[in-house]
């Protein structure tokens, strides 16, 4: 295995690792603070402005905080590395494809990356406007990058998935078309 090759599964590693800290430590807890109810990360098919009121008039100062500082301090890593992660993947998979359409997958993670740092805003502007300074607007925003992030981000990810089938595929048949 090359050098580059242990850096990338070096990265997949710890991009796993920001991934579970949120999934299994930092979202539980946003969560928790907001009475039971889902954090907007966790929603991948947006939100209404009476679902995104209900969470902000939930939410403790406490949770706000941890939301916007803890949470969103991992989610600063998150989205470049796991976009970096199915950016590297999609491209070497998809050799065969031509170089135009190598590029419009690898398109697929990174701007569903954007995605998630303008949800990362938009969800905290959201958080400081409060029940009192909440807004259509700013939900309709927050919730279209929530959806275009989970989009972007899951096509990406079944692509992937149908180019590691299809490897797996021609690996197991190639035996025994020979």
């Amino acid at each position: 295995m090359t050098k580059g090759w242990k850096l990338y599964w070096l990265l997949v590693v710890a991009t796993l690792a920001v991934y579970f800290a949120m999934v299994l430590w930092s979202l539980p807890a946003v969560s928790l603070a907001a009475g039971g109810l889902m954090p907007f990360d966790m929603r991948p098919s947006g939100y209404s402005f009476d679902e995104a009121l209900a969470f902000v008039i939930a939410i403790t100062p406490e949770g706000s905080s941890f939301y916007q500082n803890t949470q969103q301090l991992l989610d600063t890593t998150y989205p470049a590395m796991l976009a970096t992660v199915l950016a590297i993947a999609l491209w070497n998979l998809a050799r065969r494809f031509p170089t135009w359409m190598r590029w419009l997958l690898v398109a697929l993670p990174v701007v569903g990356s954007l995605a998630d740092y303008l949800e990362n805003a938009a969800v905290s502007r959201m958080l400081d406007a409060g029940a009192s300074g909440l807004t259509a607007d700013m939900v309709s925003a927050a919730s279209r990058w929530t959806l275009i992030k989970s989009g972007m981000t899951g096509v990406g990810m079944l692509v992937l998935l149908g180019l590691l089938i299809g490897l797996a595929a021609r690996k197991l048949f190639k035996g025994k078309l020979t």
